[in-house]
């Protein structure tokens, strides 16, 4: 197996592994509930092979996958990991609501605590912006609660550019994580270069397509009802059929270099940048096993302009979230300015 290695996360003094593990899968969304033993079983398997940054979040489950890292944690696992969580979303009478204002972001941050069973979280999100609070007053109490050592590092997800900039400006930003892979690359324009003018480092979710790029459009057919994934555009009529086409050139591409179309869209990902952290989740050891190996696929500068003219913006078909789904209506998003802010 390949070594994994590590990496300065951000310019403040976040050091993580080269590669994560996003634990959302285990317990929310993808699916029903999998067993907790073999979730611990999972996250003890990629600390030990050297997989320390672990990806987690309130809403995710709500509550449940933070539970289950907690159990995970104990017997001084939690010292060797790098822990980062979220806030942000919540449920109000059965719909998702984005929140970021002082109440909520201190009430989020002591709940995650007591779940995670943690005195501090190295790396704490806003997992998507509230666009009724300057952001401003949201990182306000994040500086709060650095300061108070109950959290280590902030950092931001779904952020615009302008959020971000207005974000570290009042205090630094270790992380920006975003979604980035071959199909979705909509970040390269405007993001990524203004995270790495201020020296924020890049957390990738979903690098590879939310599984798209491991099994190509027969995943779609193993999905279970309560999937999220089988409600997505791109999974769906025609757009699959037409992103097929991708995956197939995907797997040609992987064929002739000897390896999976999930280690070569995830390598693409790797290559990005010493600055990139990618953070593929899954719930089975034999695909985390194969997320490391991604980690020897070695792309020369002709391979990756060839995987990004097959994965051009034409190339795929569908958004990435549908109109009324949780991520759509805040994706990179802005927040009102602090002029209008009345409520402090």
């Amino acid at each position: 197996m390949a070594k994994v290695g590590r990496m300065k996360l951000g310019s403040q003094g976040m050091q993580v592994s080269v590669l994560g593990l996003g634990c959302m899968g285990m317990s929310a969304f993808y699916g029903p509930l999998k067993p907790e033993e073999d979730m611990i079983k999972l996250i003890h398997h990629a600390v030990h092979s050297g997989v320390t940054f672990l990806d987690t979040a309130e809403f995710y489950g709500p509550h449940t996958n933070e539970v289950l890292l907690g159990k995970a944690l104990k017997g001084g696992i939690r010292e060797k990991v790098e822990l980062a969580t979220k806030f942000g979303d919540c449920l109000v009478d059965g719909n998702m609501e984005v929140r970021g204002d002082p109440a909520y972001v201190r009430a989020a941050c002591e709940g995650s605590l007591k779940r995670l069973q943690i005195d501090s979280i190295d790396l704490y999100y806003q997992i998507r912006i509230d666009t009724r609070v300057p952001i401003e007053i949201t990182m306000r109490e994040l500086k709060k609660l650095v300061e108070e050592g109950k959290i280590k590092y902030i950092g931001l997800s779904e952020a615009s550019a302008a959020t971000i900039r207005r974000a570290h400006a009042v205090h630094p930003i270790t992380a920006i994580q975003l979604e980035w892979s071959l199909w979705a690359r909509d970040v390269e324009e405007e993001i990524v270069p203004t995270c790495r003018e201020l020296g924020i480092g890049i957390v990738a979710y979903s690098p590879l397509g939310r599984g798209f790029f491991t099994s190509g459009p027969k995943m779609v057919e193993k999905l279970a009802n309560d999937d999220y994934r089988k409600h997505m555009p791109r999974f769906q009529g025609e757009n699959l059929e037409h992103n097929k086409i991708m995956f197939e050139r995907v797997n040609e591409m992987a064929t002739k270099k000897g390896c999976t179309p999930g280690q070569l869209a995830l390598a693409w990902v790797h290559h990005q940048g010493s600055d990139v952290c990618p953070i593929p989740g899954t719930t089975k050891i034999g695909n985390f096993d194969q997320n490391i190996g991604a980690l020897s696929v070695k792309l020369t500068p002709e391979e990756m302009a060839e995987l990004e003219s097959i994965a051009s913006a034409e190339a795929v078909k569908g958004d990435r979230y549908g109109s009324g789904d949780m991520g759509f209506t805040w994706m990179h998003s802005d927040t009102p300015p602090l002029s209008s802010w009345t409520s402090e």
